[in-house]
């Protein structure tokens, strides 16, 4: 088969969603209702749903099967073992505790390594800066809300949609050690290596980063958490584009790059393809300290240690899908099939970033030029491909990335990018090639697109239920305004 041009997906699909098909009216109507916020619309009034892959994609037969075998017990279950030998095989990390998802293990772990650097390193709570590659929204909002500043720093060819490079969501090293030393290292509670690097556009971090990250971590005595939401694409790029692990198996990838921190947080609704469910796991008992007091935190947030959350089905069907999600065949046909819409849209001259993992990054400040950051390109461009098409996609830009919670002022956004998230095995070229069409009528209308101010904003993660409302274009002395703040 590796002589063909073109290969099928590597499943077949056996059950089918039936999807109601809209007019023009009916979803112009529908985002006003919804305060112009996709995330705030009945997901019956959505044709093709590219808000998220979290949770939304199919699952495999195995994993469907694994259900059966739970054991309900309140603790002790056999299901949580399940789990916590899948964890120790694919990741050689010893201590696991379950979570309903990934922001479940951020709420445990960010306030116990805040407490132990304080306890530890004298870390001073007026100072403390947490650093990342690129903070994801929950990992940012958890940071901030434990009253700590949130810091990327990530390269400059990452956010610049002109720029090919292998490794788009590597850490800028230089800029990592001088907001180590500038911050002071005991005021540095933790180093957050996200995998894939979601809000640069799905771009992946080298193993090579990864390490020079984990030695600088080291010698600083600062804590690194993987962020592991998607482990398995990130480990199929570094298989594909680093040099001296092409002969690598998914699965040696993976167990090499968590050699290059001290725990993990995952969100396990992404590469894992289980609908709900996360991880909080430590390497080793280096770590017992911190695993013992999240465990606390979690029997009072989350659940008892042995299910955190998720019933013995949900933790059987967890520990096959991180396994299923690492298959070669599968990685290989979902980034090819991101590849093939990036390419489509880029064609009409639709300008995207780089294509990475998991979704396409359209660069909506480039489409819509006439809208400026603080009137949201790029949610200004989710709410009329919605109204086009009924395709419901989500912004990475300055909505997202909110404001500064001592400052209020908006923080400047490196790259206003809209999102088409594809969940896994549950769309086909076909509505590839819809979402490409529906570009193309968007992309004749863009001028006339406007920009969007706040009816509501909610004080963190404001994105996800914020309204708005169209505003007219920004005269010349608002958009010097807009870029002064």
């Amino acid at each position: 088969m590796e002589n063909f041009k073109h290969l099928p997906e590597p499943f077949r699909i056996r059950v089918v969603e039936p999807v109601k098909r809209t007019t023009r009216e009916y979803r112009e109507e529908a985002i006003l209702k919804a305060g112009m916020n996709p995330f705030l619309l009945d997901s019956e009034d959505v044709f093709i749903d590219l808000l998220t892959d979290s949770g939304t994609g199919s699952i495999t037969q195995q994993m469907q099967a694994a259900m059966l075998l739970g054991d309900e017990a309140y603790s002790g279950s056999r299901s949580y073992y399940a789990l916590a030998d899948a964890v120790k095989e694919i990741f050689g990390y010893e201590l696991t505790i379950p979570t309903h998802q990934g922001r479940g293990a951020e709420q445990i772990y960010i306030p116990v390594l805040i407490k132990k650097a304080e306890k530890e390193r004298g870390l001073d709570r007026t100072k403390m800066v947490a650093l990342s590659n690129y903070f994801f929204d929950t990992t940012q909002g958890h940071t901030q809300v434990n009253c700590c500043v949130a810091k990327n720093v990530y390269t400059d060819e990452a956010f610049d949609t002109a720029v090919n490079a292998d490794f788009k969501g590597n850490f800028d090293l230089v800029k990592l050690e001088e907001a180590i030393l500038e911050a002071g290292p005991n005021n540095v509670p933790y180093i957050v290596s996200t995998i894939t690097c979601n809000s640069a556009g799905g771009q992946p971090v080298s193993i090579a980063n990864l390490k020079a990250v984990y030695e600088l971590a080291q010698k600083h005595g600062i804590p690194v958490i993987m962020d592991s939401a998607r482990f398995a694409e990130n480990a199929y790029f570094i298989q594909q584009r680093e040099e001296g692990f092409k002969d690598w198996t998914i699965e040696e990838i993976t167990y090499e790059t968590y050699k290059y921190a001290d725990g993990l947080a995952m969100s396990a609704k992404k590469d894992a393809m289980v609908q709900m469910g996360g991880l909080l796991c430590f390497k080793d008992e280096s770590f017992m300290d911190v695993y013992t007091e999240c465990r606390t935190l979690c029997v009072v947030q989350e659940g008892f240690p042995t299910y955190g959350g998720l019933e013995g089905g949900a933790m059987e069907r967890l520990a096959v899908g991180l396994r299923d999600g690492m298959r070669q065949e599968w990685l290989a046909y979902r980034i090819n099939q991101i590849e093939y819409l990036v390419n489509g849209l880029e064609e009409m001259g639709v300008v995207c970033q780089q294509a990475g993992g998991h979704a396409a990054f359209v660069d909506a400040g480039k489409l819509l030029p006439h809208i400026p950051a603080g009137q949201f390109p790029a949610h200004a461009l989710a709410c009329e491909l919605y109204k086009v098409a009924g395709i419901r996609a989500v912004e990475i830009g300055s909505m997202l990335l909110g404001r500064d919670p001592a400052t209020g002022k908006q923080h400047k956004c490196p790259a206003e990018l809209l999102r088409l998230t594809i969940p896994r095995a549950t769309y086909t070229q076909t509505h590839m090639d819809y979402v490409i069409e529906a570009f193309q009528k968007v992309k004749e209308n863009a001028k006339n697109v406007k920009g969007l101010d706040f009816t509501y904003e909610p004080a963190v993660l404001r994105h996800f239920t914020a309204r708005l409302k169209e505003v007219e274009p920004a005269t010349a002395t608002q958009k010097e305004a807009v870029a002064e703040a």
